[in-house]
């Protein structure tokens, strides 16, 4: 241990003092000396703080998330259009291609993206978009507002469409003779004001950029079944109430799949695997349908395919009306007042496993898919699925075991939504509450069984049950004969064949050999644009093939990370929509099986402020025939608050 320092003494005291005087320095001067170069170096160091804490001024760098050709080729041929337009303004820019499941995640659950291009599964009605873009659901996975947006204004809009009087826009009387016309016109006009307001909002800030929606087309086999069209193929009709026309048809509906996720993963709630609907509506019932005009597909030869005007889920289509949706599971429902909503279940229904499904499990689906925890956590953990229409309803009680009141939160039209979710079988899904674990990794805090089980074998009630699967070979799924929809006097599409076998290709072109050579009976997928025009050419060279071209509700576009900069600044996102020309994409990429939009919605709800009129009506392409003008462009991106530096690079802080 160390002696301490000697103190000074008296003597060395006055000695100092002795030369301050001899130098002309007295002891107040030295101080003020000290005191004035502190504040000088203050003075430095604030400069230097300020030097070094500025952001440093480099050139916008930006990263395109996509998926790779085989997974889907128009998403990376638009991802590298895009990457194109940006370079061009001076954006250094790189395309990172990732798997389905790696995109999904990125994307969906870690919101871990600069800007991303892909699909959009869309909806029949405008009811998706307050899930899509609501600010409460920023934080949230799934399709749930993926783009961190948070607008109070928007948030307005889509908190007013969901309350708004009105459905599909069509007035009428009521059946006993009392004239409501105008009544009926006004509540249905506030809807529709309401969406349009929405709409133009959202067209306004450009958290994406809807580019088109595709056409779907699909290829069959006509001399194995009759009824291909008459329900869409994009939803469980397509493959309901088909009229098999051998015995070998009537065994086994073969379909084929470019996509493999099916034959992996069944679980209803997956932001990874989970993105059309088509196997989760054959496992799973719901308690009511949707079903839209545009339901039926158009067949080879160019005629409408006939609706099934002796079903239920047809024969009560409003012809004028854009979407209706119709008893299911449920085999009625009634609007008691305006908020609440009984509903009765077809008795004697089961799950694949033999338990019976009652009212219970209803109630437990809407309070599961709320949260998956059950409050059994500090954070809720609600589903990256079904969300928005979920939040639409604000209490479910069991009446009976057949009998349940749903109190709402929102219009009619929009609460009847939420009856198209699937029911799950409380006795399974009650034991995925807890958090989730994996050996080896870190999970993130309210991830729930529920949301990472691949959930094989599935257990629901729908019209097929699991059967087998090989992973990225096929699934396998047989009738469920104890479906309500197989017993006399119920008038609604059922499964006619024992099986249903999902085999993956992932090409589209071996696609239609399988079903050209009778090995599949359709594609389950739809076929990928390129190889259409070579489809409609050889259209009779195999007279036991027909052509389904569907109409679509999903839609392509881009997506911003605006909870970052740039992405953040509505003007540095409009620019960019007008960096693209979507109809020469529609013509380059999709070969013309697209349409180009200004707005995500289907046909009936584009308001006619955003009807496509050769150009974008919001943000028009700044351009001609797919020739960018780079001069405007930059011109646009400096009157939206950036700059360039002498070598023509956008800069921006970071």
């Amino acid at each position: 241990m160390s002696d301490p320092a000697p103190s000074a003494s008296p003597e060395h005291h006055a000695h100092a003092s002795d030369d301050a005087a001899r130098s002309g320095l007295s002891r107040r001067s030295m101080l003020a000396a000290t005191a004035g170069l502190t504040v000088s170096m203050s003075g430095c160091i604030r400069e230097v703080r300020s030097i070094v804490n500025r952001d440093e001024v480099e050139q916008l760098s930006l990263t395109i998330s996509t998926v790779p050709a085989d997974g889907d080729r128009e998403s990376i041929q638009l991802a590298r259009a895009v990457g194109s337009a940006l370079e061009s303004v001076g954006v250094d820019i790189a395309i990172d291609m990732l798997s389905h499941e790696e995109f999904r995640r990125a994307i969906l659950v870690n919101h871990d993206f600069d800007l991303y291009v892909g699909p959009h599964p869309g909806d029949t009605t405008p009811d998706f978009l307050y899930e899509l873009l609501h600010s409460r659901f920023a934080e949230e996975a799934g399709w749930q507002n993926p783009f961190g947006l948070t607008n109070l204004a928007i948030d307005d809009r889509l908190d007013a469409q969901r309350v708004a009087a009105g459905g599909t826009g069509n007035g009428g009387g009521e059946e006993d003779g009392t004239d409501t016309t105008n009544e009926n016109e006004n509540e249905n006009n506030d809807r529709e004001d309401a969406i349009t307001a929405t709409l133009e909002s959202v067209a306004r800030e450009q958290p994406f950029i809807p580019i088109c929606r595709p056409t779907e087309i699909r290829l069959a086999r006509s001399d194995r079944y009759e009824g291909w069209g008459d329900g869409h193929p994009a939803t469980r009709f397509g493959y309901l109430g088909l009229e098999p026309q051998s015995e070998s048809a009537a065994a086994e509906l073969r379909t084929v799949n470019t996509d493999a996720r099916p034959s992996q993963n069944l679980n209803p709630l997956s932001a990874e695997y989970r993105e059309r609907n088509i196997v989760v509506g054959l496992l799973y019932d719901s308690l009511a349908v949707v079903r839209w005009r545009g339901d039926e597909s158009t067949v080879a030869g160019g005629e409408q395919a006939d609706a099934d005007t002796d079903t239920d889920t047809d024969s009560d289509l409003d012809p004028d009306s854009a979407t209706d949706i119709t008893p299911w599971l449920a085999a009625d429902w009634e609007w008691t007042d305006e908020e609440t909503l009984h509903v009765t279940l077809r008795e004697d229904c089961e799950f694949h496993d033999g338990t019976s499904l009652t009212a219970e499990d209803v109630a437990f689906t809407y309070e599961f898919l709320a949260d998956t925890t059950r409050g059994s956590r500090r954070f809720s953990a609600p589903t990256p699925h079904y969300r928005g229409q979920v939040a639409a309803i604000d209490d479910v009680t069991e009446v009976s075991e057949t009998e349940l009141e749903f109190t709402v939160a929102t219009s009619q039209p929009v609460a009847e939504r939420a009856l198209a979710v699937p029911i799950l079988p409380k006795h399974i899904w009650d034991e995925r509450t807890d958090q989730a674990s994996l050996r080896g990794v870190t999970v993130a805090e309210g991830t729930t069984e529920a949301l990472v089980t691949d959930n094989v074998p599935a257990i629901g009630s729908g019209p097929y049950q699991f059967g087998n699967r090989t992973d990225r070979e096929h699934l396998t799924l047989a009738r469920f004969d104890e479906h309500f929809t197989r017993r006399s006097g119920v008038d609604l599409p059922k499964p006619t064949s024992e099986r249903l076998r999902i085999q993956i290709d992932p090409r589209s072109t071996s696609a239609i050999e399988l079903v050209e050579s009778d090995s599949a009976d359709v594609t389950l997928s739809t076929l990928e644009s390129y190889v259409v025009d070579d489809v409609f050419e050889d259209d009779g060279e195999v007279p036991e093939t027909t052509i389904l071209e569907s109409p679509s509700w999903s839609f392509y576009h881009v997506g911003f990370n605006a909870r970052k900069a740039p992405f953040s600044n509505p003007r540095f996102r409009r620019v960019v929509a007008q960096l693209l020309d979507k109809e020469h994409l529609v013509e380059e990429v999709f070969h013309g099986y697209a349409e180009p939009i200004a707005t995500p919605v289907v046909e009936q709800w584009v308001p006619d402020s955003l009807a496509w009129n050769g150009n974008d009506p919001e943000t028009p392409f700044l351009g001609t025939d797919g020739d960018l003008d780079v001069a405007a462009a930059r011109e646009a991106f400096e009157e939206a608050g950036l700059r360039y530096d002498d070598d023509g690079n956008l800069r921006v802080r970071h």
